[in-house]
């Protein structure tokens, strides 16, 4: 970035402005993957729209492309880049909440931490993620795929309004009756039409749940499978719930003696009616004996930050994602051969079950492409010590191997990792086209690329 730009860029926002030659440029650049070691050529720290604006309209200026990071959570670290220019827009977390219309407007750099704990003092809440610490953007743009799924649908379907800085550093607002082809594009097209600001959600009546964990015998494994299978297919919409592997933590309700043993999880939500959670449940509790559980009433946002522990920054991450309409007997063969070996306790894959309220939904009614989909699988390769980055990696590519021939060709953009860029057009689906077409109206020059990359028509 030269001088001249750079001074400008200083004079024109309230936000940090850090150069390489910065002494916090090493932590400015650090993202949530250890994997990712990256030079961008200035980090923006934005404090509001006004800063998102001057430094996008400064990456023009200078022709530099530009990276997004909202929470900071994306696996292939698209929320930095060589030479680019990052808008960093985590200091821009502000919530307001309006009970009366049951809606909330959310600012880019929350995350669903900070958007379950502003909602639930309402007793409300919209779809958001597994990990409290994940951003609410990042999540929404490409779908939103959560505890409350089944019964509200994904995050993007909650969105009503979304503010945006496009490429030539305008700001627009997208909705259904302003700019409704970007608005359209947005839910499910990730990052690559600009910078979203501020998020408006419908929310649903939550505050409590009955939920939480219930861990069996590896060896039970395909019986746990077909039973979820079974039950998800008929069971109440207000039930969200999915399958795991993991290595048992040394948390105080799993007997000491199976401590770091692999086991697979069945993890539960119930929004319905308290006195109905034993009952809605039971399915799941009787797919095999139980080993361990922690299953109970307990605040929403408690759920959604349960396993925040096992994920800290820092971890290596490599990931993979498949879409599948079922769980055939060869995808469980797949399951089978490959999730006991789940290398260490950070690392998992999950089974999310996306029917119901996903399902009520037209395939071309948003850019989420992959409607016809009943499960989002996500191998996540996560741990701690970069000597087992080969390892590691292996295990899941072998995963994916396995559960490719039995699955859809796409897979959720959120999940995907870096190395998957040949296959954007099968993650986006049926709506890739039209994706071209938007993207070609709003950011034809493609300033906005480091992401899952549409190419303008």
């Amino acid at each position: 970035m030269n001088e001249k730009v750079a001074t400008e860029l200083k004079g024109s926002v309230r936000g940090d402005v850090i150069l390489p030659d910065d002494g916090r440029y090493d932590e400015a650049r650090k993202v949530y993957n250890a994997m990712i070691d990256k030079r961008p050529a200035v980090v923006v720290r934005c404090t509001g729209v006004a800063d998102v604006i001057a430094a996008v309209k400064a990456a023009r200026a200078a022709g530099l492309a530009v990276a997004i990071r909202g929470g900071g959570h994306s696996v292939p670290g698209f929320g930095t880049a060589d030479d680019a220019l990052v808008v960093d827009l985590g200091r821009m977390r502000g919530i307001r909440v309006d009970p009366a219309t049951k809606t909330a407007r959310a600012e880019g750099g929350a995350t669903w931490g900070d958007f379950n704990h502003a909602t639930h003092a309402f007793g409300l809440a919209t779809t958001g993620g597994i990990i409290s610490t994940t951003g609410i953007a990042g999540l929404t743009l490409g779908g939103g795929i959560g505890y409350l799924t089944r019964g509200a649908g994904l995050s993007l379907d909650n969105l009503i309004s979304a503010d945006v800085v496009t490429a030539d550093g305008s700001f627009v607002t997208a909705n259904a009756k302003e700019n409704q082809d970007l608005f359209w594009a947005l839910r499910g097209g990730g990052g690559n039409f600009g910078v979203v600001t501020s998020f408006q959600y419908k929310l649903q009546p939550v505050r409590n749940i009955t939920g939480g964990p219930m861990f069996f015998e590896k060896e039970d494994a395909e019986k746990v499978m077909r039973t979820f299978d079974e039950y998800i297919s008929r069971a109440p919409r207000e039930l969200g719930a999915f399958f795991a592997w993991q290595i048992a933590p040394p948390l105080p309700f799993i007997p000491e003696d199976r401590h770091g043993d692999t086991l697979c999880v069945l993890v539960a939500c119930w929004t319905g009616p308290p006195s109905e959670a034993e009952e809605a449940l039971a399915p799941l509790r009787g797919a095999a004996d139980v080993v361990a559980a922690h299953v109970g009433p307990m605040p929403y946002p408690a759920l959604n930050s349960a396993f925040d522990g096992l994920v800290p920054p820092g971890l290596q991450h490599y990931w993979k994602a498949v879409f599948a309409k079922d769980l055939s007997d060869g995808a469980i063969e797949a399951h089978l051969a490959n999730g006991p070996k789940v290398p260490v306790v950070n690392s998992t894959m999950h089974i999310y079950p996306i029917n119901g309220a996903v399902h009520d939904v037209a395939s071309d009614a948003t850019a989420f492409g992959h409607r016809e989909a009943k499960y989002a699988m996500v191998i996540a390769g996560m741990w701690p010590d970069p000597a087992q980055n080969e390892a590691s990696t292996q295990w899941v590519k072998n995963y994916y191997k396995g559960l490719a021939p039995h699955a859809e060709e796409g897979g959720y953009i959120n999940f995907a990792a870096g190395d998957d860029m040949n296959r954007v057009r099968a993650n986006f689906g049926v709506n890739y086209d039209r994706l071209c077409d938007v993207k070609a109206k709003y950011d034809s020059e493609n300033v906005f690329r480091h992401n899952q990359n549409i190419s303008p028509a």
